[in-house]
């Protein structure tokens, strides 16, 4: 395991306070040009600026050791907290890699969070008083003129890749793979996230808008929600693009009659299923998939809700440990996942980094949020981003329309870019 150092300010302090303020404005607006912190949905959620305390781990016991550094830092805090409510007191950020054992997770504890759940808003502060900073107000600037290149495979051979990716299971090899591609972006000025982020949240509302370390983004996944020992999760797999008119709902029912859709829906919801279900002393899935409606594509979607065990080893689980035990899922990796990880590593010819991986927030009391980081791009100097944006591979998958499948879900990110 290769573990960074834990970093603390100098004089760091253990007197963490939380006051109600439903003062606060749009959250994002409240968001420093660098540094930010995010996780907001319909306007609610959490932001947060500055780092009272940082951990960079990787290693087969990477989120393991995470959740043990989570515990010695909150023990010994003086906290000080009027709502008591999930994402109050202390609150951890974290971007885990796609492959938390190969790649570097980021873990912040920021100095200030303002939240704001069910209409009730408050403010933490890490050793000072809680003071609500003003609205950071500024326009979007002029028109960035922006370069696009291949990332690690051009279309042609992410389209081969994909081939033979279907060659392999129409042998038989596996059911599913998710092959991701990437999109390098250069702006002839600084790129500024809070202009990108407050871009994403008016188009996908219904989406989980996050910043965590340079990597931001739009997710509609929700790995893992911890509430108590209430859990719940949305799947997603199977997408399809919008239309006009009534090109649009012939589309929407396409998706949903879809054989090749529905199958590769099936094998994500399962595959998260039998990942929660030994932590589980109830767990209910829906048999029949919903359509979630996005601003550029649909998607089959299956919302979970199940009951964390309340006795046996099960029942003493943190969060960090079911994300762990959940990630990753058929929908970002594929069915059965040794193999699908070993096919992408194969195929995909790059380094996804922390796209597709665990990113969210966890609170001292062990409650927390988790979406997959999709529609995202990752920071990359102060001009330049990575995009990404990956496809479900299964059986009678097409790589021209699975190519198009990833240019409709790189458009979300380059909206917010250019406006």
């Amino acid at each position: 395991m290769t573990t960074a150092a834990p970093t603390f300010p100098a004089a760091a302090s253990r007197t963490v306070t939380t006051v109600r303020s439903d003062a606060a404005g749009e959250l994002l607006d409240l968001l420093p040009a660098t540094g930010g912190l995010s996780w907001v949905r319909r306007g609610e959620g959490l932001v947060g600026w500055g780092e009272a305390a940082r951990l960079e781990v990787t290693g087969p016991r990477a989120l393991a050791e995470a959740a043990a550094w989570w515990d010695d830092h909150t023990a010994a805090l003086d906290v000080a907290d009027e709502l008591g409510v999930p994402g109050s007191g202390p609150v951890l950020f974290a971007s885990i890699a796609f492959d938390p054992v190969a790649g570097t997770s980021v873990f912040v504890v920021p100095e200030v969070v303002v939240g704001r759940r069910d209409g009730v808003g408050w403010i933490t502060a890490v050793g000072t008083a809680p003071e609500l900073p003003a609205p950071l107000r500024f326009d979007d600037g002029p028109v960035l003129r922006l370069r696009y290149a291949d990332g690690a495979l051009d279309p042609a051979s992410w389209c081969a890749a994909v081939a033979a990716a279907v060659a392999r299971i129409d042998a038989g090899e596996l059911a599913k793979v998710v092959l991701a591609r990437d999109l390098l972006v250069s702006a002839d000025v600084p790129l500024d996230p809070r202009r990108m982020l407050r871009r994403l949240a008016a188009r996908f509302p219904d989406c989980w808008t996050f910043a965590v370390d340079g990597l931001l983004g739009a997710t509609p996944e929700l790995l893992l929600r911890r509430t108590g020992r209430r859990l719940s999760a949305r799947v997603l797999a199977g997408t399809a693009p919008r239309g006009a008119g009534a090109e649009d709902e012939r589309l929407a029912r396409a998706l949903l009659a879809s054989p090749k859709d529905r199958a590769e829906h099936t094998l994500a919801v399962d595959s998260l299923v039998r990942a929660l279900e030994p932590y589980c002393d109830t767990l209910d899935a829906p048999v029949e998939p919903q359509l979630l409606t996005l601003a550029n594509v649909r998607h089959l979607a299956t919302d979970l809700v199940g009951t964390q065990a309340a006795r046996g080893r099960a029942s003493g689980a943190g969060l960090l440990e079911l994300v762990g035990a959940v990630h990753p899922t058929a929908a970002v990796c594929g069915t059965p996942t040794p193999d699908a990880a070993a096919l992408i590593r194969e195929l995909e010819g790059m380094d996804r980094g922390r796209y597709a991986g665990p990113v969210g927030w966890l609170d001292a009391a062990g409650d927390g949020e988790f979406g997959l980081a999709l529609r995202c791009a990752e920071l990359v100097g102060d001009d330049g981003a990575r995009l990404f944006a990956g496809c479900g591979i299964v059986a009678g998958s097409d790589p021209a329309a699975e190519l198009a499948e990833t240019q409709s879900k790189f458009a979300a990110f380059q909206a917010a870019l250019e406006g």
